[in-house]
């Protein structure tokens, strides 16, 4: 399990959820319209999810059947690196 960053992020970026995040694992690229959480380096500890305002972070898991898609959109963000 992983946290993700779903559709409410887009536009939004506030990045308080960077600041907590512990491992670094939050990034965007310039042109990006959303934050994305590297599956890979999230160590799942929560940190980030009471920290966005939009309500746009979630455990994969939890994550409302509406935005499934972004469990895969967070992972794909990395495969280029």
């Amino acid at each position: 399990m992983t946290y993700i960053i779903a559709e409410p992020c887009i536009d939004v970026m506030d990045k308080g959820c960077v600041d907590v995040c512990p491992v670094d694992c939050i990034h965007t690229k310039d042109g990006e319209r959303m934050l994305y959480i590297d599956p890979e380096e999230c160590i799942d500890c929560g940190a980030c999810e009471p920290e966005c305002p939009v309500e746009a972070i979630f455990a994969e898991e939890d994550t409302p059947d509406d935005w499934q898609n972004y469990i895969q959109i967070n992972a794909d963000f990395f495969q280029d690196d």
